[in-house]
Parts: C-alpha cells; sequence; structure tokens
C-alpha cells in the first residue's frame, strides 16, 4: 500500500493526512503554535514554529505507520494564504512572518490604491487590502528599512515548508494570486507592479502549477526521519484553493461554504475574466488551469467564539446550541451583524462594528446563539448573491466545511439561507484532503483533479432547504442588508473615541 502526505499549515496548527491509493485516511497528527502581538493590530508567528510542528507531525505519522519510510510517494501543501516570509543571504529568518489577518498595513494599501490601484486590479483582479502580501513588503520597506536591505528570499508559510523539505525556493499559482504580485491570467509575476514598489523580481520564488513537482527531501530530512527512499515533494497551494479541491469544487456551478475564525464562500470560475472589480476575490485555483472567486467574512467561527467565551463560558457548544432549531427563523426578532473585527465583503471597512437589532426582554442566551449563526450565514450570502448577480452564478449544491459543518443545525440553516442543497465532507479536513489528493496527482496516481475527486472525496449528509423557511428568511436577509448603513457612521464614531 502506498501512501502520499497532506500538510496543512494553519493559522493556529499544522495538521497531518495521511492516505492511500485508495483514499483512505491512515494517519492524522496535528500540532498547534501561538500566534504573536506585540502591538495592537499586529498579527505574527516565528516561521521555526512551523518547521518543529512539522517535525512532530511526521514523526508521529511515521510512529503510527512505519512503513511510510518506504511506501511515502508524495507530499504536498496546504497554506495559510498572504502572510510573508523574509529571509536573508543565509537563509535565515530576518523578522517573525507577518500573518494575513494583521492590519497594521492600511496606510501601505492607501499608497498602492494611489500609485497604481487599477494596474493591481486589472492584473491580479483584486484591490489592496490589509490581509494581502504587498502591503506587508511595504510596510517593511517603509519601517524596517534595516531588515528590507537583508531581504533575499519572499515566500509565502507553506513555502518556506517546501523550501526546508527540499532546498527549493518555489511557490505555485493559488497562492501568489494572493501576493498581489501575480498577473493572474498570464500565471506570471506582475514584472509593472514589482517595478511600481521597488521589488527585485529574483527575491521572489519560481512559480508553479500545485500539482507540479519541485524536488525531492534532502539528505538531511531523509536521515532526521529515517525515509528510505527519495520522497518527491509537490508544490501545493493556498488554504482555500486545497479546500476546493478536497470538496470537490472542480467544476462549473460547484459553490463552498467554509466557516472557521473567518468564513469564505468561494465559487468555481473557469478562466479569469469574471469582472468583480475587486469586491470578490478571483484566484487562481489550485486544480491546474482553473480559477475561483470568493467572499470573505472576518469574524465567522470567530463570533461564535466570541459570544460563547463572553456570555456562556461554561457551556459546550452542543449545550449553547442545543435549542435553536426550536425557534423560528429571525429569532424571534433578534439581527445579529458579524462586524466584530470589521469586514472585508461586500464592505471593505475595516472601522464598522457588530450589533445586535431588536433585543426584547423575552429573548434568552438561545434567541441571541441562533442570532449570531445567522447573522454569521446571512453575511455570507452576501458574497452569494453577488456572485448569482455579477456573473450569473447559480447554486443548487453546496459544500459546507469547517465549524459551520459540525452541528446539524446549523446546517439546515444554510440550506434555508442559501436557498441550495447543503452537504459535507465524510473527511473533515478538507485543506489537508486537497493538499494529499495534489500530491496524489502529482504522484501520477490520477492524471487530474476530477478523477482525484472521484476517489477522495465523499459526502456524509445532506440537507435541502425546507420552502418556509427560505421565503421568512429571505424576507429577514433584505432587513439585515440595511444594518450596514443605517450602523456605519455611528459604528465609526464610537470607535474613534476609544
Amino acid at each position: 500500500m502506498a501512501y502520499v502526505l497532506g500538510i496543512d499549515l494553519g493559522t493556529s496548527s499544522l495538521k497531518g493526512l495521511l492516505m492511500t491509493e485508495k483514499g483512505d485516511v491512515v494517519g492524522a497528527a496535528s500540532a498547534a503554535y501561538p500566534i504573536l502581538t506585540p502591538q495592537t493590530g499586529f498579527s505574527e508567528q516565528e516561521p521555526d514554529q512551523w518547521l518543529e510542528a512539522a517535525k512532530k507531525v511526521i514523526a508521529e505519522l511515521i510512529q503510527k505507520t512505519p512503513d511510510m519510510t518506504t511506501k511515502l510517494q508524495g507530499i504536498s501543501f496546504s497554506g495559510q494564504m498572504h502572510s510573508l516570509v523574509v529571509l536573508d543571504e543565509n537563509k535565515q529568518s530576518i523578522r517573525p512572518a507577518i500573518l494575513w489577518n494583521d492590519v497594521r498595513t492600511t496606510k501601505q494599501c492607501q499608497e498602492i490604491t494611489e500609485k497604481a490601484g487599477d494596474l493591481v486590479l486589472g492584473l491580479t483582479k483584486n484591490i489592496a487590502l490589509e490581509g494581502f502580501t504587498l502591503p506587508k513588503i511595504l510596510w517593511i520597506q517603509e519601517n524596517e528599512s534595516e531588515n528590507w536591505e537583508k531581504v533575499r528570499y519572499m515566500m509565502l508559510p507553506k513555502d518556506y515548508l517546501g523550501f526546508w523539505l527540499t532546498g527549493t525556493f518555489a511557490t505555485d499559482f493559488s497562492d501568489a494570486a494572493g501576493t498581489l504580485l501575480l498577473d493572474i491570467a498570464k500565471k506570471e509575476w506582475a514584472q509593472p507592479i514589482l517595478d511600481n514598489f521597488n521589488i527585485p523580481v529574483e527575491r521572489l520564488p519560481k512559480l508553479f502549477e500545485s500539482q507540479d513537482q519541485i524536488g525531492i527531501l534532502t539528505d538531511d530530512v531523509k536521515a532526521l526521519f529515517g525515509f528510505e527512499v527519495d520522497v518527491p515533494v509537490f508544490a501545493g497551494g493556498a488554504d482555500n484553493a486545497c479546500a476546493a479541491v478536497g470538496s470537490g469544487i472542480i467544476q462549473d456551478g460547484a459553490g463552498m461554504c467554509s466557516i472557521g475564525t473567518s468564513g469564505v464562500f468561494l465559487s468555481f470560475e473557469n478562466d479569469a475574466l469574471a469582472d468583480y472589480q475587486g469586491k470578490l476575490h478571483l484566484f487562481n485555483h489550485a486544480a491546474k488551469g482553473d480559477y475561483y472567486s470568493m467572499g470573505v467574512t472576518l469574524a465567522a467561527g470567530n463570533s461564535l467564539d466570541w459570544f460563547k467565551n463572553t456570555f456562556a463560558a461554561d457551556q459546550s457548544f452542543p449545550e449553547l446550541l442545543g435549542g435553536i432549531a426550536d425557534l423560528k427563523p429571525g429569532a424571534d426578532g433578534l439581527l445579529f451583524t458579524p462586524y466584530i473585527v470589521g469586514e472585508r465583503t461586500p464592505h471593505v471597512d475595516s472601522q464598522i462594528r457588530g450589533a445586535f437589532i431588536g433585543i426584547d426582554t423575552h429573548h434568552t442566551l438561545t434567541h441571541f446563539a441562533k442570532a449570531v449563526l445567522e447573522g454569521i450565514t446571512f453575511s455570507l450570502k452576501d458574497s452569494q448573491v453577488m456572485m448569482e448577480t455579477v456573473a450569473g452564478r447559480h447554486f443548487d449544491r453546496i459544500v459546507s466545511v469547517g465549524g459551520g459543518a459540525k452541528n446539524p443545525d446549523w446546517l439546515q440553516m444554510q440550506a434555508d439561507i442559501f436557498n441550495a442543497t447543503i452537504v459535507n465532507l465524510t473527511v473533515e479536513q478538507g485543506p489537508g484532503l486537497g493538499a494529499a489528493m495534489l500530491a496524489a496527482i502529482g504522484a501520477g496516481w490520477f492524471d487530474n483533479a476530477a478523477e482525484a475527486a472521484a476517489v477522495f472525496v465523499h459526502y456524509k449528509d445532506e440537507f435541502t432547504p425546507n420552502l418556509e423557511h427560505v421565503a421568512a428568511y429571505a424576507k429577514l436577509y433584505a432587513l439585515y442588508s440595511q444594518v450596514y448603513g443605517v450602523t456605519k457612521n455611528l459604528s465609526h464614531d464610537l470607535l474613534a473615541l476609544n
């Protein structure tokens, strides 16, 4: 029995998924690491902590499956997008990685928009936002000039793992698309953008398809783990692109709802022609030759975590959500907007903040909990509506992954709000599964993502829309859509007082 290993380098932990040619999971392991917040708005991690986590995960998987050292035929990656890693001429980390959820770069985003906004949008199909990589590069240029002088290698988190495993300085198109430095149609670094911001192209990785081999394990890595064979390593992809592969979002009409700390509503796109004017992201897919669009809710699962930790810390999630199915749509007149850390889609607004609307004396903890779930799902519906109205997309079937796929009542709510059949996966680790599939394609087990999905991707439960609830939620969503405009100025003013 041969194996492939999918590694998912997330924001809070690194996970490994060992799979067979039949698509069976034979081993899983994870290792956590902290986020550093040296100042308000800063979010960083030490790249070496990712390496230590990877060492623990690989060692644990070998302990569980000893013949992995002789039968592993490929490794690939999924990684948190946008985060910036910078190395010196000795290939050593210069400073902690600046993460995707770091918001220090508002000034740099304004500079990009003023100097080259149309150019950036035209080539990358995205606008400058704090999460992207280019603003982080400019921040280092402007605030840490001594560090900038030392930079010889710039890369994304998963590519740091690939660099360690193989010695190859590489990235893939799906991750590169999230930097604001890639011409996504030509699939090459956008030299006009590099010229505008004094970024030498030789400091950027070589570009690969996600399924392409970037190298083999170095002798040092082989010796560290006791591998007895040369193991090919494949480029991998951005976490959302890999989650899409691992969810079977590889054909027209397929959609995905991913609810983690943030939330994503994602649609397959055949080409780079969809014109969302930067209001939705458009990126290269990890499935070769394809693209995907997505909208982002900054505080999806984060809103539920905040609510539970603040108001129901002594309850488990099943206890907190246990009664929501007994309440009618709308939580008896209570609405929640999940803007607790700002918002991205469709409101690019770092200063907006969340709200509960319609609080009444009869509302209980369960009403508030249901309102939070509805608000998160309404926010994701904003992206669905934009895809349907701008690009003519239609979603009959949506794959739900992440924390939002674990609760059956929330899954039914998604079916009713999105007015589409919702399915979840038998293997919950969508990004890691997608990474394993990329390794399987690269290893020659399959010719393409569609063939791999037929073997690796399996759905567990199905939730169909309740038409009575669909009608009720359509009216509620119309009210929800008005809240941003009503609260925007007040929210901004309140924030300015603090």
